[in-house]
């Protein structure tokens, strides 16, 4: 979720508060794949990389770059996405009362994490597979930026779009693109995080304090940066609270969103500029 939250505020500089809608999508199509076809989210993580790609191609293309392009400031655009999430969830909900009436899916609203997975070695097969999928998924764009020239393109146009317009570089087609990853990486995680927790049309908006925590940990502007912070943050979250309910007692639970904040906060207070500054 980290690594696409940073494309897109690397390509547009406008930090994306509706990129958690994104995750819901990924959450329904893995819900209702496995209500329909019976997939499992592994099977239906393509599928919702798919539609999670092209919903973020939709929203750059027919509202923010629109908005961009009319001299709409940094605050406006801001604005623009939190309203956008709004919509977002609006739509979720009549999908889901769609779901609930005329498929009669009670559970459409709100429904809990699918117990289909496989085990292995006595742990849950998501424990393998998503870590697995990052690993993967950072190599694939280590090499996509660094050995392939439309990868190149894409730096330079991050870097410097004025100087790589001049060298013939299309910068709209690789925004496009990265937007498309973007919401594709989430839509994707939304998929595999059915495995771990319940859903419901404001999941994905939840986890935004989470995203933006693990992707500023990172550096904002950094990929390798945001799969560390993503990582860290994760981890943070669930073994400090997981520890602490043995130790304090479940009400730890309560103040489990204010962990990734935390860590943002202590690890700022030493590396200002992000855990990138540490790659460089």
């Amino acid at each position: 979720m980290a690594i696409g939250l940073t494309l897109t505020y690397i390509t547009t500089r406008v930090p994306n508060f509706a990129y958690g809608s994104f995750v819901t999508i990924g959450l329904y199509t893995s819900y209702s794949m496995n209500r329909f076809a019976d997939f499992t989210p592994y099977m239906s993580a393509p599928i919702a990389f798919g539609i999670g790609g092209l919903s973020s191609v939709a929203m750059y293309l027919g509202i923010l770059r629109l908005l961009a392009r009319r001299g709409s400031s940094l605050v406006s655009l801001m604005i623009a996405t939190l309203a956008i999430d709004i919509a977002f969830i609006g739509i979720f909900g009549i999908y889901a009362d769609y779901l609930r009436y005329g498929r009669n899916l009670t559970d459409s609203l709100s429904f809990y994490s699918f117990l289909d997975d496989f085990s292995l070695f006595g742990a849950q097969g998501l424990t393998y597979i998503a870590p697995i999928s990052l690993a993967l998924i950072t190599l694939g764009l280590f090499l996509l930026l660094t050995r392939t020239k439309f990868g190149v393109a894409m730096r330079a146009s991050v870097e410097n779009p004025s100087l790589a317009r001049v060298l013939g570089i299309d910068v709209e087609k690789v925004y496009v693109f990265a937007w498309f990853l973007a919401g594709g990486f989430a839509a994707m995680s939304g998929s595999f995080y059915t495995l771990y927790s319940g859903g419901g049309v404001a999941t994905g908006s939840g986890l935004i304090v989470e995203i933006f925590a693990a992707s500023i940990l990172g550096g904002l502007s950094s990929i390798y940066g945001a799969t560390i912070g993503g990582i860290i943050i994760g981890a943070g979250e669930n073994l400090l609270t997981g520890g602490g309910i043995f130790l304090l007692g479940s009400w730890v639970l309560d103040y489990q969103k204010g962990i990734p904040l935390l860590i943002m906060i202590v690890t700022l207070l030493v590396l200002p500029r992000g855990l990138a500054s540490l790659l460089k």
